[in-house]
């Protein structure tokens, strides 16, 4: 009995083998570009989104990655291509989703809400469309204007200007002495903030002759928690707009969203930071207050990258530009924390050769990134010494020969160099007064161009290059 089963069953054996090497051969790889979705790749390939998240374990049908290899599942077992869209009711007309383009810019354009649209498209996650999407658009019917330019108000078209980051208007005076008319509040969100909780330090700040810039970034570190709250978000960013006389007259958006202390980690994404946060609190900002300054979140100037944890700037940024961001900022965000020779020089650093050492391959790298489309806003720029206190942290080390002296002239050369750049908006000091000073972690008060003892060498250094004014 065994002898006549065995050849039948290596027989059928054979037949699962040969469909499991079919099933295997009909794979195949996706690599993922900008603006794609698992939506839109289980289109073009005739499968489903839940098909390619399994094949590729992914959790978050919602998080991929620019340049992410996908397996494709073959076979011929994908869902049926969807049936064809009824024609638009009455009442409704059609738009192509473009490059860059969101569910909240879209319903500004013709003048209705993201959820409207949503609702008529059969649509359960507003912040998943894709490139050539074709949207039914509630409403007259009429033919959809052309895309508004993006505003451009006084304060982005406008001088050069510096300001110094402060968390007090006690050194208001001496700011000014140095030619500062901004000044940099920064405001650690969290979701239920009411805006009129900054509104007086805005208040207090422009009764000293200041103009206000507001940096709104999270309250949390993360990957604690594990999501951002990006309609609350949106709608503080829409109040605080909505300030009035105590509105700022710029705002950053986030602030270092590249590494996982503040987005959580393995969501980093450029295009999910354009999309969700970046688009529509410009669009919430300026239909508020369109003479408001919109600057972008400054990543961390940084080269390490895992793709988890962090992602090093230069590929941010790029990621940045390819999901539209240049439409949806006055001015880009930048920081440069980390120099420790003249900002003239590109060469010489302790730390390496890596750009982020040195002011103007930084500011190349980000005002090229957009192809000179928008100005740079250094809304964060220091250097660190540790002259005047007991040491320096181990993380810090290469600041380690850093004079006060070398601190307060790099401003003012740093400053200069802005000014006659053509390329820089504003420029921040990074700071004016905070006194957190840790020999085993942060050496913020090593910034500070008024030193523990009272000094300020960086005040007269800056008053020799702005006058003053």
């Amino acid at each position: 009995m065994n002898k006549f089963f065995r050849p039948l069953i290596q027989f059928f054996a054979l037949i699962v083998l040969l469909v499991v090497v079919s099933a295997a051969a009909a794979n195949t790889t996706y690599v993922v570009r900008p603006g794609d979705t698992l939506f839109r790749i289980a289109l073009q390939h005739n499968t489903t989104v839940q098909a390619i998240a399994e094949a590729n374990r992914i959790v978050n049908p919602n998080l991929i990655y620019v340049g992410q290899v996908l397996t494709i599942p073959g076979g011929g077992t994908g869902a049926p291509p969807a049936p064809p869209a009824p024609p638009p009711p009455t009442g409704t007309t059609t738009y192509t989703v473009q490059p860059g383009d969101t569910l909240y810019r879209i319903a500004l354009r013709f003048g209705t809400t993201a959820q409207a649209i949503a609702q008529s498209n059969n649509i359960t996650n507003i912040n998943l469309i894709y490139v050539g999407q074709v949207l039914r658009i509630p409403g007259s019917g009429s033919a959809p204007p052309p895309p508004p330019p993006a505003p451009s108000p006084p304060g982005a078209g406008g001088a050069f200007e510096l300001g110094g980051q402060t968390v007090s208007m006690a050194n208001a005076e001496r700011m000014r002495y140095a030619g500062m008319h901004w000044v940099k509040l920064q405001h650690k969100w969290q979701p239920g903030d009411n805006p009129s909780g900054v509104a007086g330090r805005i208040q207090e700040a422009k009764a000293a002759g200041f103009k206000v810039l507001l940096s709104v970034t999270g309250a949390n570190t993360y990957p604690a928690p594990n999501s951002i709250d990006f309609a609350g978000f949106v709608d503080f960013m829409r109040g605080v707009a909505s300030l009035g006389a105590n509105a700022p007259e710029a705002i950053e958006v986030w602030n270092e969203m590249n590494i996982d202390f503040e987005w959580p980690a393995g969501q980093i994404s450029p295009a999910s930071y354009v999309n969700n946060m970046l688009a529509p609190s410009y669009n919430a900002i300026k239909a508020a207050n369109p003479n408001i300054m919109v600057i972008s979140g400054a990543p961390a100037p940084t080269g390490f990258d895992n793709g988890h944890n962090a992602w090093a700037d230069n590929r941010y940024i790029a990621g940045m530009a390819a999901a539209g961001a240049a439409n949806y900022m006055d001015c880009i965000g930048v920081h440069h924390n980390a120099g420790a020779t003249s900002p003239s020089a590109t060469t010489g650093h302790p730390g390496g050769s890596h750009y982020s050492w040195y002011y103007g391959p930084t500011l190349n790298l980000y005002y090229n990134a957009f192809g000179g489309a928008r100005r740079v806003c250094f809304t964060e720029l220091g250097y660190l010494s540790a002259e005047g206190f007991p040491g320096i942290p181990p993380n810090f080390a290469w600041a380690s020969n850093t004079t006060l002296a070398q601190h307060a002239q790099w401003l003012a050369e740093a400053t200069t160099l802005a000014r006659n750049s053509g390329r820089v908006r504003m420029l921040i000091v990074f700071n004016v007064d905070l006194t957190l000073y840790q020999l085993d972690g942060d050496p913020q008060a090593g910034y500070a161009i008024i030193r523990p003892n009272g000094s300020c060498p960086a005040c007269d250094t800056l008053r020799a290059v702005t006058g003053g004014r």
